[in-house]
């Protein structure tokens, strides 16, 4: 497996995108695959909890729309970016420590609007979140 501080700073980068000093940075998400079909990812529970000690919904949220948008990104190609324009989530489960996966799977691609639906899972392989998140599609 590469590393994923190398694989999202090379995706990133091949969008012509900032790795550095991004949200997706201060809160340790790292990508370990990305193509406009799929998008895997996972992020530490530690740093991201709210104050029962559990993680927080909103850093659930930023997982997903990080690893969909990266999909619509590269759905869109060259020359085009990936605007967020919907989200939502239902919270299934707490975690409360270690690292939540999440993978984006491209649910429609067409030429203005992509959806990706996102399933976030703790490191027993139970759902701890489902997303969808929709992107506009637009030239640079």
């Amino acid at each position: 497996m590469t590393n994923p501080e190398e694989t999202a700073r090379d995706v990133l980068e091949g969008l012509g995108l900032p790795h550095r000093g991004t949200l997706m940075e201060r809160m340790g998400v790292e990508i370990t695959e990305a193509t406009a079909e799929r998008v895997a990812g996972r992020m530490p529970v530690e740093g991201n909890t709210q104050p029962y000690g559990l993680l927080h919904g909103g850093a659930s949220c930023v997982l997903a729309e990080t690893l969909g948008s990266i999909g619509a990104a590269l759905h869109a190609g060259p020359g085009r970016r990936a605007l967020g324009v919907e989200i939502n989530a239902t919270h299934h489960r707490s975690a409360a420590s270690g690292h939540v996966t999440g993978v984006a799977t491209l649910v429609h691609g067409g030429r203005t609007v992509a959806t990706y639906e996102i399933e976030i899972t703790d490191e027993r392989g139970r759902r701890v979140c489902t997303s969808r998140l929709t992107c506009v599609l637009r030239d640079l």
